[in-house]
């Protein structure tokens, strides 16, 4: 842990702090902090695909663990399949479809519609960002879902609850766990991401990742400016988690009470 962990963020720290000659410094977090509108635009991008794999997952996890043990294997198994398959080649598939020639604008013309613009938006970064995490969020899920106690919904259903109270008053409290982890573990990468940004973005949409990654290998080199975006996007990513765990605490708490 000391190796892998502490010591990398402990240099990101000193670098974050220091400039070329190693001397202490703020500069580098002051010249981060120039580039606010990137790091809004990340947020936004990322909280909106995360909402968008909440609203897909969900459903999705629902329904797998409600099918028959055996079925529900299956249906992991291919919602792992694409998993399998290169990051960069799925993303680069999606190129092909999404392109203004690409396969879905040759379907609409088949269709009789107009062409749509639809590769280089934030539109297609966060088709890319659900496409690529959508997993993550429905996984945890599906999990807590499938452990719930049976006997707790047959009690509700003796006592003359219908399905929607069910699902409101037990599942969805139960289930919010299986959420948060969603929610973070499909936050976490889609804020920090630069490889979907610059192969769907065309590289005119620039987030965090794309801007950590100029300061590191393109013609801006500066790594002590990139440690202080990192150290912030760090401080974001930790500042969100912590929001979710009060929000994660705060139910089972509830539900105890209950």
């Amino acid at each position: 842990m000391s190796f892998f962990v502490v010591v990398p963020l402990a240099l990101v720290v000193a670098f974050a702090f220091s400039n070329f000659d190693g001397i202490f410094t703020f500069d580098n977090i002051i010249c981060a902090s120039r580039y606010s509108a990137v790091f809004l635009r990340s947020v936004i991008i990322a909280a909106v695909s995360t909402f968008v794999c909440l609203v897909l997952g969900y459903p999705m996890a629902y329904c797998i663990s409600k099918v028959k043990l055996k079925f529900q294997s299956v249906f992991i198994m291919l919602l792992m399949v694409p998993m399998w398959t290169s990051f960069l080649l799925r993303t680069y598939a999606w190129m092909t479809i999404l392109e203004y020639n690409g396969l879905l604008n040759k379907f609409f013309v088949f269709l009789g519609f107009n062409k749509v613009n639809m590769i280089n938006t934030p539109g297609a970064i966060v088709f890319g960002m659900v496409y690529n995490f959508i997993p993550y969020m429905i996984l945890p899920i599906y999990t807590v879902i499938s452990k719930i106690d049976k006997k707790i919904i047959e009690a509700a259903q003796d006592l003359g609850a219908n399905k929607l109270k069910i699902f409101s008053k037990i599942i969805l409290p139960l289930s919010v766990p299986g959420i948060v982890s969603g929610i973070t573990m499909v936050f976490v990468p889609s804020v920090s991401t630069f490889v979907i940004s610059k192969m769907l973005g065309g590289g005119s949409i620039l987030v965090i990742g794309d801007l950590i990654e100029m300061q590191f290998l393109g013609n801006s080199y500066n790594p002590h400016v990139g440690s202080a975006i990192s150290l912030i996007l760090m401080l974001i990513i930790f500042l969100c988690t912590g929001i979710m765990n009060k929000v994660d605490s705060g139910s089972n708490k509830e539900t105890m009470i209950v």
